[in-house]
């Protein structure tokens, strides 16, 4: 369940629900909420039947669950299409693919992780864990990782003692010292690569979207397997991925994208 912070109340309080809703990824009874819930019975109670009442979740008397509302829908697909890259980004993610060949992700942070807004699969599709709307970590992904180097000093601060530091495979990034060197890597290089971190052999070479700023609108990745290309073989895409990853930025500030990274960078 997502943290709350001090002072978002009430409000704060229920969105950590419909949080914990959403990570059973099905319909989930009372039961299951409580047994994973800082808080006692009758205020969950309380949390759920007023989201219930709001549209922010739907109850099936018959099954006896709990799942994600109509409203909650309507209103993600809104945030979907004023504050998300998604849109914008479409026809220039489907050239990309068409020029690479290989699987293309659209991603931006969310707070200490990161939203998948949009993906194109290869022709010979490799199963993975990415899907447009999944949040991912981001000390062990490609996007994740150019995101981060391109934040201010002080959100990054407040970012990295977020991150889980789990390892998921032998060449996960386990601590904050090898993760700023790496991120210090990809400031120089101007793109950086998930190496096999987040899932065995799944491999990426990514590139931050910036604006002529340098304020930072999320990331681009052209992702494989080890089963039928390399590193290097996918580091030769990072013109096309740069040159991309620069027209969705131009085209976002034309449109006056929502300035809502203003805080982590500084622009």
């Amino acid at each position: 369940m997502t943290a709350t912070q001090s002072g978002d109340g009430t409000v704060g309080k229920a969105l950590d629900v419909l949080d914990q809703v959403a990570g059973f990824g099905r319909p989930v009874r009372f039961g299951e909420l409580l047994d994973g819930s800082s808080f006692p019975k009758a205020t969950l109670y309380r949390f759920v039947q007023t989201l219930t009442n709001q549209g922010m979740l739907r109850f099936d008397p018959d099954r006896q669950t709990y799942a994600l509302g109509v409203r909650l829908v309507r209103l993600a697909h809104a945030a979907w299409e004023q504050s998300s890259l998604a849109p914008l980004a479409r026809p220039h993610l489907d050239v990309l693919s068409g020029q690479v060949g290989e699987t293309v992700h659209l991603a931006q942070i969310d707070n200490a992780h990161v939203l998948y807004v949009d993906k194109r699969n290869a022709a010979d599709p490799i199963e993975m864990y990415s899907q447009a709307g999944k949040v991912g970590p981001a000390y062990c992904t490609g996007v994740g990782k150019v995101m981060l180097a391109y934040l201010a000093e002080n959100e990054l601060q407040r970012i990295l003692p977020m991150q889980a530091f789990h390892r998921f495979t032998a060449h996960t990034l386990v601590d904050e010292a090898a993760l700023r060197a790496e991120l210090a890597d990809i400031r120089t290089n101007g793109y950086g690569f998930d190496r096999e971190e987040h899932e065995p052999g799944i491999i990426c070479v990514a590139v931050p979207i910036l604006t002529a700023r340098g304020r930072l609108l999320g990331a681009l990745s052209v992702t494989s397997s080890t089963t039928r290309t390399t590193l290097a073989a996918l580091e030769s895409h990072v013109p096309l991925i740069k040159q991309t990853a620069r027209a969705i930025a131009e085209e976002a500030q034309a449109w006056r994208f929502p300035d809502q990274m203003r805080a982590q960078t500084g622009g």
